[in-house]
């Protein structure tokens, strides 16, 4: 069942009608250009639902710019380059994937899966952790992120995360060993 488009009313009609419009010639535009620029991208990358999703992404980023543009006429251009832009940052993706792959390809990793009681020892001493140093441990130790990246999703400091870091560890160390 198809779903309906809630109406939301502004308190200006002038509003309501700019809004209408702008929401009408973005379907005009993307009714026009999206299979053209589907197919830009398949013929770039070879896969359909890869093309499909940079298309979108392109008319999105696009989209949004096209108040700026001097007509409909200077969208295709501006959708197309999109495109091309869209599909050489997933190009570039995946060089740095395949490359990272293949640093570790020839690296054998080792498993460890710790028994049921050590998990649960693991999780009790974990529970014993203020929540900040759970976090930070987690996040720097299970998640092995940076210690500049972990201040960052946290909100403090670096200084702030390695004491952190080194106090939850004593405290687990202490509660494993008993």
């Amino acid at each position: 069942m198809p779903t309906r488009r809630k109406s939301v009313r502004l308190a200006n009609p002038v509003y309501e009608v700019a809004v209408d419009e702008t929401r009408s010639r973005i379907e005009r535009l993307y009714s026009a250009h999206i299979q053209e620029a589907t197919r830009l991208a398949y013929l770039m990358t070879g896969e359909r639902e890869l093309s499909e999703d940079l298309a979108q992404d392109a008319f999105v980023r696009a989209a949004g710019r096209f108040q700026h543009l001097r007509g409909d006429d200077a969208f295709s251009g501006y959708l197309m380059t999109s495109v091309v832009n869209a599909c050489r940052g997933n190009w570039r993706r995946r060089k740095v994937e395949r490359a990272y792959l293949e640093k570790f390809r020839g690296q054998q990793t080792v498993s460890v899966d710790p028994d049921v009681g050590t998990r649960l020892a693991i999780k009790d001493a974990l529970s014993h952790l203020s929540s900040r140093q759970r976090v930070a441990v987690v996040l720097r130790h299970y998640t092995d992120l940076s210690e500049q990246r972990t201040a960052e999703l946290m909100g403090c400091s670096v200084g702030t995360v390695k004491t952190l870091v080194s106090r939850g560890l004593r405290t687990l160390r202490e509660r494993m060993d008993t």
